[in-house]
C-alpha cells in the first residue's frame, strides 16, 4: 500500500475515532424536523444519537481487533465485553458534546480559512495538496465533508482546552528556573518515555466514601496486574481517562514533560514496570513505562539574512512598488551601503533599525513563500525583487551554518514543558467538573 496514503488514513482515523457526529446528526432528522434516530444520551439541550454510538463502537472494535491481530499469538488477549466498550464510548461522546456546547457558549469558532490552513499542513506533510486531499481520503473510504467537520470540532475543543486549562496553568519564576537547571544537570530530561496510565476518577466534590471506593477499585486493578493481566486491556475496561480506548497510552514524552504526578516514579522505572496506585486530585492512577529511548543533539541548518521590504499601498500598486525597489537595488549595486539604505527605506520596522538584518533564521521562522525564495539563493548576492505575502523584498543571504540548537530549544520549551507536566491532571479535573455541572441522561 502507498505509505503516504496509509499515513493519511491514520491521521484521518484519529479524527474519525472521536465520532462521525455531523453525518449522524443529519441522518437523525426527518424533513419535518422529527427525530428519526434513537437517542443514546441527552446532554443539556443536545443529544448523542444511537447511530453515532453504533458507528463509534464499530470503529473502536475494528481497531481493537486489528491491534490484537498485529500482536504475536502469545500476546493476544480477549477483548473486553461489549457492554464495557459501549460505556466507555458513550462517555467519550458525552464529554465531547459537553465541550462543544461550552465552546459555543464562549464563542469559539473555527473559520473555513483556519480549517483550510490546518488541512493544508496535514496534506503538505504527507506530500499532497489541499485540492488532492478529498481524492486521497476517498481512496481510504473516508468522507471528506465528515473529515472536515471532525477536524473543525477537534480544533474547537483544542482551543477550548487551551483557553480553559492550559492558559490558566500558573508557572512561577522558580519553576522556570528549576526547569532550566534540571535540563542542564539531569540526563533524564533528554530521555524519551513511552507511558500508559489507568485512572480511577472521583467527582469534584468527592466524599470520604467516594475516595475509599475509588481506592478499593484501583487496588483491585493493581492486584489483577500482579496476576498477569494485560495493562492495555485493563485500561480499556476500567480506566476513566480519555486515553482509555487507546489502552491508556499517553505516548512518548520527554522526561521534563512527564506529568508532575508521576515524573519521579517513571524515571526510576524499567520498561515493562508499572507503579503502585498513586493518589491525585482527580482520583487514583497507575502508570506503566512501556519503552524508553535516548536523544541526540538537535542540529538545524540556518541562514543569516538581511532584507529591505516595501509594501503596496493606496498610492503605489504592486507594479509601482516593484519598480521602486529596482531603483533601490540599483543604488546598492552602484555602491550604496545596504544597511544605510535599509534604515532609510525599509518598511519592516523590526529589521530596518538593524540595517535590514534578520539574524540567523531556522526553517519555519519565516513565511513559507519567503523561506522558499531564500533557500534557492546563492551567498552574498543581492536578489531581484521577490514577492511575498508581506510585500516586495530585496534579500541577501550573508552566511549559512549548521547550528546546535539543543540548549536554545530547552530554554524555549521550558514553559511548554511545565504546562504539559501539569496539563494531564488539570484537564481531567476540568472535564470532571464540566461533567458534574452538566445535565446528562443516559438512555442507551
Amino acid at each position: 500500500m502507498n505509505l503516504r496514503i496509509t499515513a493519511l488514513a491514520l491521521c484521518a482515523a484519529s479524527l474519525l475515532a472521536l465520532s462521525q457526529h455531523a453525518g449522524a446528526q443529519e441522518r437523525g432528522l426527518g424533513a419535518g424536523g422529527q427525530m428519526l434516530d434513537g437517542v443514546a444520551a441527552v446532554v443539556n439541550d443536545g443529544v448523542v444519537l444511537k447511530s453515532e454510538l453504533s458507528e463509534r463502537i464499530e470503529f473502536v472494535l475494528a481497531n481493537l481487533r486489528k491491534q490484537q491481530e498485529e500482536q504475536p499469538p502469545d500476546k493476544r488477549r480477549a477483548l473486553p465485553p461489549n457492554t464495557v466498550i459501549e460505556g466507555q464510548v458513550l462517555e467519550q461522546l458525552v464529554l465531547r458534546e459537553i465541550q462543544l456546547q461550552r465552546a459555543k457558549r464562549v464563542g469559539i469558532n473555527i473559520s473555513d480559512d483556519m480549517l483550510n490552513e490546518a488541512l493544508t499542513r496535514v496534506a503538505t506533510n504527507l506530500g499532497y495538496t489541499l485540492e488532492e486531499l478529498p481524492t486521497v481520503l476517498a481512496s481510504q473510504n473516508v468522507d471528506y465533508v465528515a473529515y472536515r467537520e471532525d477536524s473543525r470540532q477537534d480544533m474547537i475543543i483544542e482551543q477550548l482546552q487551551q483557553r480553559d486549562v492550559i492558559n490558566r496553568i500558573a508557572i512561577t519564576p522558580r519553576e522556570l528556573d528549576q526547569c532550566l537547571a534540571s535540563a542542564s544537570v539531569s540526563a533524564t530530561n533528554d530521555f524519551d518515555y513511552n507511558i500508559s496510565h489507568i485512572l480511577i476518577s472521583v467527582p469534584a466534590n468527592a466524599t470520604a466514601q467516594d475516595m475509599e471506593k475509588a481506592k478499593q477499585k484501583v487496588e483491585e486493578i493493581h492486584s489483577r496486574l500482579d496476576s498477569g493481566e494485560d495493562f492495555a486491556r485493563l485500561a480499556v475496561a476500567t480506566s476513566h481517562a480519555q486515553t482509555a480506548l487507546e489502552g491508556g497510552s499517553l505516548g512518548w514524552r520527554k522526561g521534563a514533560q512527564l506529568p508532575t504526578l508521576f515524573r519521579d516514579i517513571v524515571v526510576r522505572m524499567k520498561p515493562g514496570d508499572y507503579s503502585e496506585p498513586i493518589q491525585a486530585g482527580s482520583g487514583f492512577q497507575i502508570v506503566k513505562l512501556n519503552e524508553m529511548r535516548g536523544t541526540e543533539r538537535t542540529m538545524v541548518d540556518q541562514l543569516h539574512i538581511r532584507h529591505i521590504l516595501l509594501r503596496p499601498n493606496e498610492i503605489l500598486d504592486d507594479a509601482a512598488v516593484r519598480q521602486k525597489l529596482l531603483g533601490v537595488r540599483a543604488q546598492i549595486m552602484g555602491g550604496a551601503e545596504f544597511a544605510t539604505v535599509a534604515r532609510a527605506v525599509s518598511e519592516d520596522p523590526q529589521s530596518a533599525t538593524e540595517g535590514g538584518d534578520l539574524g540567523w533564521l531556522s526553517p519555519g521562522d519565516t513565511a513559507p513563500d519567503f523561506e522558499q525564495a531564500v533557500s534557492k539563493m546563492p551567498l552574498k548576492q543581492l536578489s531581484e525583487p521577490i514577492r511575498s505575502r508581506f510585500g516586495w523584498h530585496l534579500i541577501e543571504v550573508l552566511e549559512q551554518r549548521s547550528h546546535d540548537v539543543t540548549d536554545e530549544k530547552k530554554k524555549e520549551d521550558c514553559g511548554r514543558q511545565i504546562r504539559a507536566s501539569k496539563s494531564e491532571e488539570e484537564r481531567e479535573l476540568w472535564l470532571r467538573r464540566l461533567r458534574d455541572q452538566t445535565y446528562v441522561d443516559l438512555r442507551h
